[in-house]
């Protein structure tokens, strides 16, 4: 098994806080402005989304690869809904595009749901509904 550790450093109450997101690659500031207001710095929620993108991105190459197609690129974003009064997230909406050898739209489109419901960020996250609203496969 392999263990994965996120580091924080939070000083001072919420509203007047900051705080610092650490890991090995990854030194960045949060804060309540960039949590709820659109300040300065990262969001849990917006790591989420990157962790999000980076796994789907990843599950999709592995999908296609194991159904016999080669995966030239893929680009994934994952919309993470944050509802502040609910201290929720109800939603994920992810979006991908990707450039694929020799694959036609339905089966892309299967291998492409498939790796929503196989990624295993999208299972961690499986409180929120988590949709692939868009998959587009460039030419």
């Amino acid at each position: 098994m392999i263990t994965r550790q996120g580091k924080v450093v939070w000083t001072g109450g919420l509203e007047d806080g900051d705080g610092t997101i650490e890991s090995d690659a990854l030194s960045t500031p949060y804060s309540f402005a960039s949590r709820f207001e659109n300040g300065d710095g990262v969001s849990p929620e917006e790591l989420i989304g990157d962790a999000h993108a980076g796994c789907y991105s990843m599950a999709l190459a592995h999908e296609l690869e194991e159904a016999g197609y080669t995966p030239v690129s893929v680009r994934s974003t994952a919309n993470v809904h944050f509802d502040p009064d609910e201290l929720a997230i109800p939603k994920i909406e992810l979006r991908t595009e990707a450039t694929v050898e020799g694959i036609d739209e339905e089966t892309f489109q299967e291998i492409a749901e498939a790796a929503k419901d196989g990624c295993p960020v999208s299972k961690a996250l499986a409180g929120a509904d988590i949709k692939l609203v868009s998959a587009r496969l460039q030419s």
